[in-house]
């Protein structure tokens, strides 16, 4: 990831994945330096975004759930020009790439469901060349572990991490991070 935000992730390897706007109020008096904002429509996106923004946190948009966001071309450059979030995640490879040449840091959302889902998973990374990776489910140690292996991206684990040792498992597994919308994990020490 960029240097500021791989920092940021270092200080507090805990990313607050927030579904409810209302939790912000939280992220805001936690530990965590990053938010992936899971929810949103286009008329509250801006503003959310630059309330973020005045909390002094890094904050990445999960392009695909945002409400009236068309998934084109034109939707990654409204985001990068008017909205301004740090980055996207996604799990469109079309847009991944296209924010990439756009200069906006990217996260791709991988889900791994079984052996072919890794494979496919790898394909996408190489093709794509993101700036890191989400790992789906979090607790998939193992394949964490082997993702970790064949890919130089930042990985980050995200979903069903409900736990500190869900935390120290997939952070020993080769994650550099985890997402989380365990609003006690966001202010573990």
């Amino acid at each position: 990831m960029d240097n500021y935000i791989i920092e940021k992730i270092t200080g507090f390897p805990i990313i607050a994945a927030v579904r409810n706007v209302d939790d912000l109020s939280d992220v805001y008096t936690s530990n965590c330096e990053v938010i992936f904002l899971l929810t949103s429509n286009i008329l509250l996106l801006k503003d959310t975004i630059g309330d973020i923004k005045k909390h002094n946190k890094t904050v990445f948009v999960h392009f695909d759930l945002v409400e009236g966001l068309g998934k084109d071309y034109k939707a990654v450059e409204y985001l990068k020009e008017i909205v301004k979030p740090d980055g996207i995640i996604s799990t469109r490879n079309n847009i991944l790439i296209y924010a990439k040449e756009l200069g906006m840091p990217c996260i791709e959302r991988i889900f791994l469901l079984d052996t072919q889902a890794l494979k496919t998973g790898l394909n996408s990374i190489k093709q794509i060349e993101p700036t890191a990776i989400e790992v789906m489910p979090g607790v998939a140690h193992n394949v964490t572990r082997e993702l970790a292996m064949e890919i130089y991206h930042p990985i980050i684990a995200g979903g069903l991490v409900k736990t500190k040792e869900d935390v120290i498992n997939a952070l020993s597994s080769g994650a550099v991070a985890v997402s989380t919308s365990e609003k006690s994990l966001w202010f573990i020490d």
